[in-house]
């Protein structure tokens, strides 16, 4: 049987590779942001931008617990980010890459749970949950720029990429 300490560094290890993937996605979904924006698709960029926000929320909460375990989170990001793609590769890309997370952090939660760690559980199927929200979004737009194409495109092009999100000291609040 193993050692309390063995079983937290299974789990720290797995939070750990939790947190390179949300790093990961944080660069490529704000590299997606700025080649939305300059392609004047506003409203793509807009919701791009929000989506990497909640990685940044999820490498963040994989952070504290790391800390909690007494770990060290790691800073190093799972894969290089993907550059220069075009508007009908950037959502089947971002759609694959949700649903590899999806499944790993599915994996990873199994660890979890072997190891006895129920927090570290629970903040993964926080997490899995956000991560289907994102899939179902790339998915839903992959689609529509697939079936509609330059009509769905057309539609979006020239609108405003702001996300309401307004800086106020050291805080983002949410202007209404």
């Amino acid at each position: 049987m193993a050692t309390k300490e063995e079983r937290r560094a299974k789990v720290v290890e797995v939070l750990n590779k939790a947190r390179a993937m949300e790093l990961q996605a944080i660069h490529q979904y704000m590299s997606h942001h700025y080649a939305l924006d300059d392609m004047d698709y506003g409203e793509l960029a807009a919701k791009m931008k929000l989506i990497a926000i909640d990685e940044m929320r999820h490498a963040e909460s994989f952070a504290e617990r790391i800390k909690e375990l007494g770990g060290e989170p790691t800073v190093t990001k799972a894969e290089p980010v993907v550059t220069g793609q075009n508007i009908r590769e950037i959502y089947p890309h971002d759609t694959e890459e949700e649903d590899v997370t999806i499944d790993t952090y599915n994996q990873f939660l199994l660890v979890c749970r072997d190891n006895g760690d129920s927090v570290s559980v629970k903040l993964f199927e926080q997490i899995i949950e956000d991560e289907q929200a994102h899939y179902n979004y790339f998915d839903a737009i992959r689609d529509h720029i697939e079936n509609l194409g330059d009509t769905y495109l057309s539609r979006i092009a020239g609108t405003p990429s702001s996300t309401g999100l307004a800086p106020q000291g050291f805080v983002i609040t949410n202007q209404e």
